[in-house]
């Protein structure tokens, strides 16, 4: 019998030809234009080697693979230890708690409130913005311990014990009693079954033990991190819907009774445990005053709207990044899909929604270094929900788009588009929906009318800069002074607060491509159309340079 045949050249059928190789070891921070101006111009330029550093961090290969591994390796909930024990612990794969250690250490959950000083709330929402676009589930846990602050803050007795704690640098996510333990995370328990955001309508009740205590009987139907070390909650007392501190263990080392019923099976933000848990008269300590519990955690509530806009925005970022890495390495009908007039309209528009989003979000984080000035405390107070309102929601149809620049590679699950996309929905979802940021916008309109007139003298600014502009604030002014039908045109309102704000930092920055980008496709006679509509004389290649991850 002859020796087999060695299979021939034609028989070969898979070589691998215009396929990108994956984007590692590049630095975010170096590549991205729009982040470093929005820094130097916002007063983070002190904070420029450390984003550097970080940013050369963020792109290493096993940072994006534990990303990767996080979400792959779901948490798993085991209610008891093997001997039957209550324990209600929650088991991360190591690459979430790798994640975690790493946010801890730069300071993300602390730094602006143990080194406060002008720019530093925008150098901590910069490296957040990096931080995020490695993985970003594990960000919620680390923004609830960094929002907690000031909530805590008004009880001056649980701020002095716990708050050196809450701000530590270290992460020791071990399952026992805070008073163990030198570094913590705190959560919040805010939505219950019958109420999402009606919080008024929480049913939770809470009773005085006679010491200083309370002890909390009630359901919590998202409790998302719930092996955070203690939980803002909302419960009722005799004097009306109250916050409490609740921790996970009770200080004499017994088990406090808030018992995790199941963890949510959800369709994106998937590294991070969200959970419904019961109290079973769990102990607490009062936050603020009895009755004035929606004013104690809404200073909570406002930072984690601020870090969706950080999230939101860094998903964005990191959506480009991928869509304009790919098109510069791929060739479709001749040449690279990035010199096709088509591909740099749907880029440069992308990028563009970037430049909006990261402008607005720096200039609300200088606004926090600057609460002491009552104009910078007004300007927060609108921009937060008009922020989180448009940079979150923009966010999902974002990640779609970038995903389809990518064809088939970007809905598989080992491309990181596809994991964009999915968590996209989060930030606009939670902390209060859409409807919830619109109509906040109108009730801080009605009840602090100075904030509108505030707004309007920040854009004022850039007037007679262009026409667009001007005609778009004089249009937005007659809607506001018209209340018929306000709260069911209050979409359409912010809409126009956000992107005339966003249209007045741009022009601010200096940037003229992108200003008139921008304008021209947002604020011209077309309107916001669906991406890659840009109009005629652009600069798409200066744009989409600014957004390559490689061009630094």
């Amino acid at each position: 019998m002859s020796a087999p045949q060695a299979p021939s050249d034609l028989a070969s059928t898979h070589t691998v030809l215009n396929q990108p190789k994956p984007l590692h070891g590049h630095n975010l921070y170096a590549g991205d234009a729009a982040l470093r101006d929005a820094v130097a111009r916002n007063g983070g330029h002190w904070g420029e080697d450390d984003l550097q550093r970080y940013g050369e961090i963020c792109g290493r290969p096993e940072w994006i693979e534990r990303g990767f591994q996080a979400n792959h390796y779901k948490p798993e909930f085991e209610p008891h230890d093997r001997v039957g024990n209550r324990v209600d612990q929650v088991n991360y794969h190591p690459a979430y708690h790798q994640l975690m250690q790493l946010a801890m250490s730069e300071g993300l959950h602390s730094a602006p409130w143990t080194d406060p000083k002008p720019g530093a709330h925008v150098v901590r929402a910069a490296k957040y913005y990096l931080h995020s676009q490695v993985e970003s589930g594990h960000g919620c846990p680390v923004t609830m311990t960094f929002a907690s602050v000031p909530s805590i803050k008004l009880t001056p007795a649980l701020a002095k014990e716990w708050l050196p704690k809450i701000t530590d640098r270290g992460y020791d996510p071990s399952n026992r009693p805070h008073t163990e333990k030198s570094a913590l995370t705190i959560g919040m328990g805010m939505t219950e079954k019958q109420g999402g955001s009606d919080v008024r309508a929480n049913t939770t009740t809470a009773t005085a033990l006679g010491d200083g205590s309370y002890e909390l009987v009630g359901h919590k139907w998202f409790t998302s991190a719930p092996m955070c070390d203690a939980f803002l909650m909302l419960a009722q007392t005799d004097a009306g819907l109250s916050c409490f501190l609740v921790p996970r263990w009770r200080p004499d080392g017994a088990k406090n009774p808030i018992q995790v019923q199941r963890l949510k099976n959800k369709a994106g933000n998937v590294s991070n445990a969200s959970s419904e848990i019961e109290l079973r008269g769990a102990l607490g300590w009062l936050v603020g005053e009895e009755g004035r519990g929606v004013p104690a955690i809404i200073e909570m509530v406002s930072a984690t709207r601020f870090d969706c806009m950080i999230g939101s925005s860094g998903g964005q970022r990191q959506a480009v990044v991928q869509a304009i890495y790919h098109a510069a390495n791929r060739s479709a009908f001749g040449k690279a899909l990035i010199d096709q007039p088509l591909m740099q309209n749907v880029l440069a528009d992308l990028q563009l929604e970037v430049e909006g989003s990261i402008a607005m979000t720096m200039r609300m984080a200088q606004a926090m270094d600057h609460l002491d000035s009552e104009r910078q405390k007004l300007l927060m107070r609108l921009g937060t929900a008009v922020g989180k309102y448009w940079i979150c929601k923009r966010t999902p149809h974002h990640a779609y788009e970038a995903m389809e620049c990518l064809g088939g590679n970007g809905v598989i699950e080992n491309f990181i588009t596809a994991r964009l996309y999915r968590d996209a929905p989060i930030n606009a979802i939670w902390e209060g929906s859409g409807n919830i940021q619109a109509l906040d916008v109108l009730r801080a309109i009605t009840k602090t009318p100075e904030v509108l007139g505030n707004w309007f003298d920040e854009l004022e600014q850039s007037k007679g800069s262009d026409l667009r502009y001007d005609r778009a604030i004089a249009q937005l002014k007659n809607q506001l002074a018209d209340f018929n039908d306000i709260e069911f045109r209050a979409r359409h309102i912010v809409d126009q607060l956000a992107l005339t704000m966003q249209s007045h930092l741009l022009m601010q920055s200096g940037n003229s491509a992108v200003a008139e980008g921008f304008i021209a496709s947002r604020l011209g006679a077309q309107g916001v159309g669906n991406t890659g509509t840009l109009p005629v004389g652009v600069d798409v290649k200066t744009i989409i340079e600014r957004g390559n991850p490689l061009s630094a």
